[in-house]
């Protein structure tokens, strides 16, 4: 019946999402989810939200999420972030697409990672962008000076995905100097877990939009509530692509939820700081079992071990209910990444491979 389908259609290769198993007791490492459950706070205000029979969810929510706009705008108000300044989302994955339409899709070629997040791709195919790929370098690092040449806009992923690789804030700042004429795209979804935000630059460059999720450094992945800020005239793109594709893309209890975990600044400190001592000593415990691990600004660490197969190690992971991301593409499909778990799952991961590589040796 693929006949019916729209020539579009046919020439599109899809995301694929990280697996989500139906499995009981599953040590669950491959999706960057936070181990930690969200802030209280943000429960309760759902909760109020919903009230004792529902009644609120016969009504539309408030289509500009005003609540949610002014909610970032405070968080970063000592940046002169205000609500024009903030565009909301259904998760980061939204407004990255809505990035691509409406300040992306020029005749010239937007410049992204060779290796990045592989939604990117995807939103060049569906919105019929052009693109050219910027080699990382051997460390995996981004070179500010690759990007020297005409394009139509540049993305990258800061931290970058999936090698948790993290680009200096001066750096983004020479990019974003380096290129007026052209939007300049940082998705930050992992920032909180290492790096310093370029929102701080938005005031400086009216060219840089920066994209942020409450997904990982939140714990609301289930609630998908994503949003970016930049210049009010980059704003007013975004809006209007939104307005002519779902007015309505937050419902009323991802607007008040997203708002009071932004709020909690104590929990967000404290279930962050978890997540990167987690981080550390995973790390060290990995290089004890001989693995390389390059650095990391994310919750998540990709590494790799010089004698053994990554693609077995994830397969005798994967028969233990240990579950991680295998990415079978050209340059990584050596490495593994691995998701920071609570401390016991960690644990589990490493008395695993330790099991695994005296197995296979």
């Amino acid at each position: 019946m693929s006949h019916f389908w729209s020539p579009l259609v046919h020439g599109l290769t899809p995301y694929t999402p990280g697996e989500q198993p139906k499995l009981i007791n599953l040590v669950k490492l491959n999706t960057n989810e936070n181990p930690y459950p969200p802030s209280p706070k943000a429960v309760t205000a759902m909760r109020n939200e919903l009230g004792s029979d529902g009644a609120t969810l016969r009504l539309y929510p408030d289509p500009n999420a005003d609540l949610l706009k002014q909610s970032v705008a405070e968080l970063f108000s000592k940046n002169g972030i205000t609500p024009a300044h903030v565009f909301v989302g259904n998760g980061s994955d939204e407004v990255l697409a809505h990035v691509f339409m409406a300040l992306l899709k020029h005749d010239k070629p937007v410049l992204l990672p060779d290796i990045t997040y592989s939604f990117y791709p995807v939103y060049c195919g569906l919105h019929g962008v052009k693109s050219v790929s910027i080699p990382l370098d051997e460390q995996f690092a981004i070179r500010v000076d690759d990007y020297a040449m005409e394009n139509g806009g540049i993305i990258i992923a800061n931290p970058n995905a999936p090698t948790g690789h993290l680009l200096p804030l001066g750096e983004i700042e020479r990019l974003a100097a380096a290129h007026p004429g052209s939007v300049v795209v940082i998705d930050e979804a992992y920032i909180d877990f290492g790096g310093k935000s370029a929102i701080s630059l938005v005031g400086r460059f009216r060219n840089l939009l920066v994209v942020r999720t409450l997904s990982k450094s939140h714990s609301l992945a289930g609630l998908r509530v994503g949003f970016a800020v930049g210049d009010p005239l980059l704003i007013e793109g975004l809006e209007r692509i939104k307005n002519s594709f779902n007015s309505y893309p937050l419902d009323r209890l991802a607007i008040v939820g997203a708002a009071a975990a932004l709020a909690d600044i104590e929990y967000f400190e404290t279930t962050r700081h978890a997540v990167m001592n987690s981080r550390a000593v995973l790390v060290a415990e990995l290089k004890a079992l001989e693995f390389d691990v390059l650095p990391s600004a994310a919750n998540f660490i990709f590494t790799r071990h010089p004698k053994h197969d990554a693609g077995t190690l994830a397969t005798n992971l994967r028969e233990r209910s240990i579950i991680v991301r295998h990415f079978r593409l050209p340059r990584i499909e050596q490495h593994l990444r691995i998701t920071i778990g609570t401390d016991q799952e960690c644990a589990a991961l490493i008395a695993a491979l330790k099991d695994i590589l005296i197995g296979i040796q």
